[in-house]
């Protein structure tokens, strides 16, 4: 789909594509809103996840540090800035960042895993492939890896991530694909091996759970090197690795919304899809983000079960708008209807996959609702089904009465030879 229609668009363009005429509109339409949400709402969890490790290691190295919420949003807020300022100022050097973000990230896997394997623990492999841990108490190993997926599902989404700055890339229709599939195979196989190595090196499962310092993986590193440094150090690349990835995503966030806000998807669509003269980039959209990003983080103040809803909500946003792409890809191959010209393929699997990518994606769409423990409370529900639900009344609504008379679909801007 990126190499048929490389646009910053993503996934609303495509379902412009490959809906029914019946409903295309309508479904892009709400597709872009899901896009949105869920990009704006991911600034949000990769920052969010950044500033409490660091309030993790406080606890770890200073055992008098009182951990407070408003200390975390305040590191949310800080790192997010750090991110604007890297996308206003130095915009085009994002290039490079990117070149030294890939090099930590492969560096770094190997300064974590060597440690673990010299100085950690050993559990069977026994222990790691065939022991399961029903923490939430479903009564069933199924159930529980199934409400698990909405912990890990992360690490499998945001791979349109680049498909939102292609309007930025030189030969996007061949160069995404390669790109997208090369970024999949490169982590599906450094995140095996992180995942076999922590595993095989927990140590006391109970205990690392009990860790003061909320975040078990930095226990297991204590745990295994038994030295601060070791472990800030450690810890430290993760941390610099979701700082820079921050970057990336106020940068898809941004694009995202200001392509939307282009094809007048949204309220106030001139403010948000001005581009600055001079800057060749969407300085409104990229404030908005800031702006929406320290807004939504001064909800940990008061509860931080109500700002891990927004975390949750990036997940749910982001898959469902995999589902209504993939799913109007899939109908449009089924009723044998021509493709759009595409210089990259995934050839006679192309089907199959789609097939394959919703029968994953349904269950633990519904999982994601779900809360991580079958008793639940104010302090244990999962409350994104509300925001969920939410979003979707007000973006119907707003279609209703002003979307439908405002909203171009892409697909009505493009022209292609037969």
């Amino acid at each position: 789909m990126a190499s048929m229609a490389p646009t910053s668009g993503g996934q609303y363009h495509w379902v412009s594509e490959f809906a029914p005429a019946s409903c295309q509109k309508f479904l892009s339409y709400i597709t872009g809103w899901l896009c949105a949400m869920g990009w704006q709402c991911a600034i949000v969890s990769i920052t969010f996840l950044a500033g409490t490790i660091i309030q993790g290691l406080i606890v770890l190295n200073n055992e008098n540090y009182a951990l407070e919420r408003w200390h975390g949003t305040l590191l949310v807020i800080a790192i997010t800035l750090f991110s604007i300022l890297f996308n206003t100022f130095l915009a085009k050097k994002l290039p490079f960042v990117e070149v030294i973000i890939l090099i930590l990230h492969v560096c770094g896997l190997f300064a974590i895993i060597i440690p673990l394997w010299v100085l950690g623990p050993r559990r069977s492999a026994k222990q790691v492939f065939t022991e399961f841990n029903d923490g939430g108490e479903w009564g069933s190993n199924g159930v529980a890896t199934l409400v698990g997926f909405s912990t890990t599902i992360t690490s499998l989404i945001g791979y349109d991530c680049a498909v939102h700055m292609s309007e930025e890339i030189k030969d996007a229709s061949e160069t995404l694909p390669k790109a997208m599939i090369t970024s999949v195979l490169v982590n599906a196989a450094s995140g095996f091996l992180m995942l076999v190595t922590v595993c095989f090196t927990l140590g006391d499962i109970d205990e690392i759970l009990a860790s003061p310092t909320g975040f078990p993986f930095i226990q297991v590193f204590y745990n295994a090197t038994e030295s601060l440094p070791g472990t800030n150090t450690m810890t430290a690349i993760l941390v610099l690795t979701l700082t820079a990835s921050s970057i990336t995503e106020v940068a898809t966030a941004s694009r995202q919304l200001w392509s939307f806000a282009r094809d007048r998807g949204l309220p106030f669509s001139g403010f948000f899809s001005y581009v600055t003269p001079g800057w060749n980039i969407p300085f409104n959209a990229v404030m908005v983000s800031f702006v929406v990003t320290a807004l939504l983080s001064l909800i940990n103040i008061g509860s931080t079960v109500a700002l891990q809803a927004i975390v949750t909500l990036t997940i749910s946003s982001l898959m469902s708008s995999y589902v209504i792409t993939i799913g109007c890809l899939l109908l449009k191959r089924l009723r044998g209807h021509p493709l759009p010209p595409h210089r990259w393929t995934l050839g006679r699997f192309g089907m199959a996959v789609n097939i394959g990518a919703l029968a994953f994606l349904l269950p633990v769409f519904v999982f994601a609702f779900f809360p991580l423990t079958s008793t639940v409370d104010k302090e244990t529900m999962n409350w994104c089904v509300v925001m969920y639900c939410g979003v979707i009344m007000i973006a119907v609504l707003y279609y209703i009465f002003r979307g439908r008379h405002h909203y171009i679909p892409p697909v009505a801007l493009v022209k292609r030879d037969v």
